[in-house]
């Protein structure tokens, strides 16, 4: 499911925090033009591990517990 309207979110609300804890993204789409406002996204700790794509099981990445940086602007170089 890529997204839903007010309404429909407000009747199945128990159920997409499932698929959201599953690590499902759900865009929220208001008004009559149904325009995206919100996503529901899972917590950092719930969300599977990700891929490497092409290099999954050849290569690995990990970062360790006390990286820290100042802002993920920084980070990326924005």
């Amino acid at each position: 499911m890529d997204g839903m309207t007010v309404g429909e979110l407000k009747a199945n609300f128990s159920e997409v925090l499932e698929q959201v804890q599953q690590g499902a993204e759900i865009k929220v789409l208001y008004g009559r033009a149904k325009k995206p406002v919100a996503r529901l996204v899972p917590m950092e700790e719930n969300m599977p591990a990700r891929r490497l794509g092409i290099l999954d099981g050849k290569a690995s990445f990990s970062m360790s517990e006390d990286f820290k940086f100042n802002s993920e602007e920084a980070f990326l170089g924005l």
